[in-house]
C-alpha cells in the first residue's frame, strides 16, 4: 500500500513559507515531506533558492508526525560527504528520528558553483558510491580515516548522532544508478513512473521501499494552471542527460525555449479535474512505487493543499491506494550494512 508525501520546493518558495507548508502539509494529513536541496533554481521566474538544511532543521521542529526527506541531495562537489554525514545526523536528532537521507550524483546547476568542475556521470556515480561509504562510517560514532580514489577524511568523529542512523534512499534515472541503490543504498528514488526502474532495482537486489515524485498543477481554471505548469516547469521537457550538465537558469531557458504549454500538459496533470490527477499519480503506483511526493507548481500551495485534502486524497483512499503509516516508523531497507 501507498503512502504520500508533500514537496518542498525550496527553487519557487521562500524559507519562512516553506516551513509554514510543512505545518499545513502535516495536518492536511501528509505521511512525510520531501525538499529539494539546491543552489539556483531551475528557471529565473521560480525566483527563489533558500538551504534547504536551514529550512530543514526548523521544519523539524514545528512537525511532529511526518517523516522528512532530501529528495535530493548531492555529498560529491559542493559538500563534502563527512559534512552530509554531520548535517543528516543532526536533523535526525532535531525530528526524532523522523528524517530519511535522499541522495543523487546531482546536477552541475548547484555543483558548479565550487569551481571543482563537473565530473562526467560514470565519474559521479562512483564518487556517489564512495561519499555514501564515508557517510556510513561516520555513523557509526568512532574516529574515521579514510583515503579514497576521490575523497579524503582526518581523524573525524561526528559527536551528535540520532539512536539510529538514517535510512540512505539514492536517485535513479538509468540502470546504473538503480544498481547504486539497490548495493548502496536502502531504497530507490525517482522522478518518473517507468516500471523498467524498479524492475533494475530489484534486479539488482534492492529490498527497500521505492519513492517517486509526480509534478501537478492544479488550479480552478485549466488553461491558468496549464500556464502556470509552463512557467514554472517547461525546464522538465529537455531529457535528464541535458539537465544534468546545464550550469545555470540562463541556459535552462535557452533549452526550454520552444518548450510549449502543451507539451508541458503533456506531462504535468493541469486543472481542477481530480479524477486527471488520481490517473497521473496512478501511473507511479502501477509502476510499483509506493510512496509518491506530490509536487504543486507555483505559488498556490494553500489552495493546493486544500484540494488535496478535500478531493484528491479522498479519492486515493477510496481506490485503496493510500494508507497512512507511522511516522516515526523505519522504512524497509538495509540500515544495518
Amino acid at each position: 500500500m501507498a503512502s504520500f508525501g508533500y514537496t518542498l520546493m525550496c527553487e519557487q518558495t521562500g524559507p519562512k513559507d516553506l516551513v509554514r507548508y510543512a505545518e499545513l502539509a502535516e495536518k492536511a494529513g501528509f505521511d512525510f515531506a520531501v525538499i529539494s536541496d539546491h543552489f539556483h533554481p531551475w528557471l529565473e521566474e521560480q525566483g527563489e533558492s533558500p538551504f534547504a538544511w536551514s529550512v530543514l532543521g526548523a521544519v523539524a521542529t514545528r512537525t511532529t508526525r511526518m517523516q522528512l526527506m532530501t529528495m535530493v541531495t548531492c555529498p560529491i562537489v559542493r559538500y563534502h560527504p563527512a559534512i552530509v554525514a554531520q548535517m543528516g545526523a543532526t536533523i535526525a536528532q532535531m525530528s526524532d528520528g523522523r528524517f530519511l537521507l535522499g541522495l543523487g550524483a546531482g546536477e552541475n546547476l548547484n555543483e558548479h558553483v565550487v569551481g571543482k568542475g563537473w565530473p562526467p556521470v560514470h565519474v559521479r556515480h562512483q564518487m556517489l558510491e564512495e561519499a555514501i561509504e564515508i557517510i556510513r562510517e561516520l555513523w557509526k560514532g568512532d574516529y574515521v580515516s579514510f583515503q579514497g580514489e576521490f575523497f579524503t577524511v582526518h581523524d573525524a568523529r561526528i559527536f551528535s548522532l540520532p539512536p539510529r542512523p538514517p535510512l540512505i534512499y539514492v536517485a535513479a534515472s538509468g540502470r546504473e544508478s538503480c544498481d547504486i541503490a539497490a548495493s548502496s543504498g536502502d531504497g530507490l528514488i525517482a522522478t518518473e513512473p517507468k516500471p523498467d526502474l524498479v524492475q533494475h532495482y530489484r534486479e539488482s537486489g534492492g529490498i527497500g521501499l521505492c519513492y517517486a515524485q509526480i509534478a501537478m498543477s492544479w488550479g480552478k481554471d485549466e488553461v491558468q494552471a496549464r500556464k502556470t505548469a509552463h512557467r514554472y516547469f517547461r525546464f522538465t521537457l529537455p531529457s535528464w542527460k541535458v539537465m544534468s550538465e546545464l550550469p545555470n537558469p540562463v541556459n535552462f531557458a535557452a533549452a526550454s525555449k520552444t518548450v510549449r504549454e502543451e507539451d508541458v500538459a503533456e506531462l504535468i496533470p493541469c486543472g481542477p479535474d481530480p479524477e486527471r490527477h488520481v490517473q497521473a499519480i496512478q501511473k507511479y503506483l502501477d509502476a510499483g512505487f509506493d510512496h509518491i511526493a506530490v509536487l504543486q507548481a507555483g505559488p498556490d500551495q494553500e489552495g493546493f493543499l486544500r484540494f488535496w485534502t478535500d478531493e484528491l486524497r479522498p479519492r486515493l483512499e477510496k481506490a485503496g491506494s493510500a494508507v497512512r503509516q507511522e511516522a516515526a516508523a523505519p522504512a524497509a531497507g538495509r540500515s544495518s550494512r
